[in-house]
């Protein structure tokens, strides 16, 4: 099982943090892996709704659709994999620190499987040096 658990502390109100890492558009721009998303669903985001998400992890291609199965503006986002090379579950939560602060933690948790198996412990020390890549490139963006 992988599950790997990052944050960050953003100088940018909680609705500017949550607003921006929810737009599924956004997600080439800050996620260092993910090259393309493209909405499956009809916009706006709510739960049900399908992106197709396309990126490159450990030297391969990866073509996956998540589905958003909890949703709460401002506070919480989850999508888990609908298709894709192994079941995988995002959660993003958002905590205001005060006015003009926000923590954003990023949670990843799946259980690879064929290939991707064999590679389980070294996926999570990757997972959680892109994820903290991420991270600062979010807020690289949204504190400037």
């Amino acid at each position: 099982m992988v599950d790997v658990v990052t944050d960050i502390e953003i100088n940018q109100p909680i609705d500017v943090v949550s607003n921006y890492a929810a737009n599924p558009a956004h997600a080439p721009k800050w996620y260092v892996n993910i090259h393309s998303a493209e909405w499956k669903t009809p916009k706006p985001l709510t739960i049900g709704s399908q992106i197709a998400f396309k990126a490159n992890f450990l030297g391969r291609e990866l073509a996956y659709v998540y589905e958003i199965v909890e949703y709460e503006p401002g506070k919480k986002l989850v999508m888990k994999t609908a298709t894709g090379p192994f079941p995988m579950k995002t959660t993003y939560t958002w905590q205001e620190l005060d006015k003009n602060r926000t923590r954003m933690i990023l949670r990843n948790k799946g259980i690879p499987s064929g290939f991707s198996k064999l590679f389980t412990p070294f996926m999570s020390m990757m997972m959680k040096k892109a994820n903290n890549k991420d991270l600062k490139k979010i807020k690289e963006i949204l504190e400037t």
